[in-house]
């Protein structure tokens, strides 16, 4: 079964976006991302920030990327709800250490964090009724 056979078969709620519209959602927030956390990164290497206010940037990104191999991949919902709380907290953290240094960048992660709270009660949802 491909994964979209296999995700279209899994219990969701009602109110569960379309693959279309979270991927046109990721679409929006990726520049975001990109901009910002390499922004921060150029600041790191610029001696701007310490060195380990990247590290839950970094973080971020790790859990991000593999979500979708652990998911779709995988097809492993429990180690996808695990990994989603992670990339939502990692953007909390994302916020608050940045904010003392660029308190631009903390704002610009407030579409990602919604996105990513809407993404984490679905996932948890999904986990839990499946």
């Amino acid at each position: 079964m491909n994964w979209i056979d296999w995700y279209n078969s899994l219990e969701k709620p009602s109110w569960t976006p379309e693959p279309s519209t979270i991927g046109f959602v990721w679409q929006c927030l990726y520049p975001i991302i990109l901009i910002t956390f390499g922004f921060v990164f150029v600041q790191a290497i610029r001696k701007k920030v310490p060195w380990m206010v990247t590290l839950p940037f970094g973080i971020n990104l790790v859990v991000n990327l593999i979500f979708t191999p652990i998911q779709f991949g995988l097809r492993n919902l429990l180690l996808a709800a695990i990994d989603i709380v992670l990339v939502w907290a990692s953007i909390i953290w994302i916020m608050v250490v940045i904010w003392k240094h660029y308190k631009w960048v903390a704002v610009a992660q407030v579409p990602y964090l919604i996105w990513v709270s809407i993404a984490t009660v679905l996932q948890l949802a999904i986990t839990f009724w499946n």
